[in-house]
């Protein structure tokens, strides 16, 4: 037996309803004449809340509105139905109906949109099969007004499901089944691998309870979004990192406009404290975008920390493995950028320590130029200073009492990086270039530390006997 994965439409495959551009194409061509009455508040509520027993009223009665027309009256709008439907579906889905079909599975649409209307806008998405509300054709080639065969939504829809995999020997406990909504718990429960899509509140409910996936398709797997309001916790927490919450701290964020507004990009920067996590919220608060952060594994391993880290986008990359640059996240960062998101990244993977704190330069993982050369997409060089004065890596926590000498944390983006993409190492030196001379000099070039400044670049504040000949005379607190 083969499996098949089955795709529930509205506010799955597509993240609203479909109802408003297949209404309007039914008026363009003349099928109707006139909006249903309530017609925006219904779609309103779809598509803030998911499905009600009112609109699936509303969708019963449909089959009513074809009476008497002729079977292929409907075919024009269809088509024009699906020229505005086909670019909403989002990369992301796309990518897993691939996915699908290169495991030998077959991909079916599963809804209760009527099959006629649909049926276009599921052959250009290259779906094998649908599984939708049929309305009767009478002997005369017209619509009668009743359906044919099951009314496919909640129980209707699971028994369809069946019939359709009983005749085509589909096995649903090797399948998968994506839906938005509480109402297609039934099929969810019937395959092997259900998925919860943008769920409404119910079914974010029971997905949670039965530990089924939570998907969105216009963003990373893992990405969590919040209920009802659907913002991702990486953008909302970036909109709530207001400068006024770290009185410690005085901010300045330069080169946003450097930042795409849309479509992908790798963001690449330097690692000067752990600090740093907390001035990219900010700076990527002035933006209009969210960003997948590369993210050593030992944080992600952490009990609950990780699973926030995922939540938030991050990816973790294992940099004890044989592949320094972590076969794992490279796979998720190129899917990211295929989606259209940002990636962002610090490929030194750790803060510098102790004197290499201080010497010119930049080293580190040549993965970003690696992610350019494959996707082709432009790389955004940024720099971070003053966080090491915040939170230097002697400390366990941020100093939060600099109230009155808040020092200065500065995030800059630059310009794209000029790439030649023939060498990945060379194509790794011009982006550490174009970091580096976003630095201020001070930083770029960093006088000799005193023997306290260099205390503060070891994680327990206290400089090596071998290492003391680097810094300067005087100042010889160790912190």
């Amino acid at each position: 037996m083969t499996a098949a994965a089955f795709f529930d439409l509205d506010r799955t495959l597509l993240p609203k309803a479909s109802g408003p551009a297949l209404s309007a194409a039914m008026r363009q061509t003349g099928v109707v004449s006139a909006r249903f009455p309530g017609e925006s508040l219904v779609f309103g509520y779809f598509n803030l809340l998911g499905e009600s027993l009112g609109s699936i009223a509303l969708a019963r009665q449909a089959v009513h509105v074809a009476r008497g027309r002729a079977a292929d009256a409907f075919d024009e709008a269809a088509e024009v139905a699906a020229d505005v439907l086909e670019p909403l579906v989002g990369p992301f889905a796309r990518m897993l109906i691939e996915e699908h079909h290169d495991a030998g599975r077959l991909v079916v649409l599963a809804t209760t949109t009527p099959e006629h209307l649909v049926r276009p806008l599921a052959e250009r998405l290259g779906i094998d099969a649908v599984i939708a509300t049929r309305y009767e054709v009478g002997e005369d080639g017209r619509f009668t007004g009743r359906h044919d065969g099951h009314f496919v939504w909640s129980m209707g829809k699971i028994a369809a499901v069946r019939d359709w995999a009983d005749q085509q020997g589909v096995d649903l406990d090797a399948s998968f089944a994506y839906s938005d909504s509480i109402y297609d718990a039934p099929l969810l429960r019937a395959v092997g691998n259900p998925g919860a899509v943008n769920p409404d509140p119910r079914l974010q409910a029971l997905a949670v309870a039965a530990r089924w996936p939570v998907l969105h398709f216009d963003t990373s797997p893992g990405v969590f979004k919040l209920p009802v309001i659907g913002l991702e916790l990486q953008r909302s927490l970036a909109l709530l990192a207001r400068p006024e919450l770290f009185p410690y701290a005085r901010f300045s964020i330069r080169g946003v406009d450097n930042v795409p507004r849309v479509g992908p990009a790798i963001l690449v920067g330097n690692h000067r404290s752990y600090f740093d996590a907390m001035a990219m919220l900010v700076a990527m608060g002035r933006t209009s975008r969210s960003a997948r952060f590369l993210g050593k594994k030992e944080l992600f391993d952490v009990p609950g920390l990780g699973a926030f880290f995922r939540a938030g986008g991050g990816i973790s990359v294992d940099r004890r493995g044989d592949d320094p640059d972590s076969p794992d996240a490279f796979a998720a960062a190129v899917r990211a950028l295929a989606g259209g998101e940002l990636v962002a990244m610090m490929p030194e993977g750790t803060i510098p320590r102790g004197i290499d704190f201080f010497e010119p330069g930049m080293t580190g993982y040549p993965g970003a130029a690696r992610l350019a050369q494959l996707t082709k997409v432009p790389v955004i060089p940024f720099a971070i200073t003053g966080t090491e004065q915040v939170w230097p890596r002697s400390s366990r926590l941020p100093r939060v009492t600099q109230v009155l000498r808040r020092p200065e944390v500065t995030v800059t983006f630059g310009e794209p990086v000029e790439l030649k993409r023939r060498s990945v190492v060379r194509d790794m030196e011009r982006v550490f270039d174009a970091i580096t001379a976003l630095l201020p000099d001070e930083v770029r070039e960093p006088p000799r530390p005193t023997l306290a400044e260099l205390a503060r670049a070891y994680p327990d504040g206290r400089v090596p006997d071998e290492d003391r000949w680097y810094a300067v005379d005087g100042d010889g607190d160790e912190g």
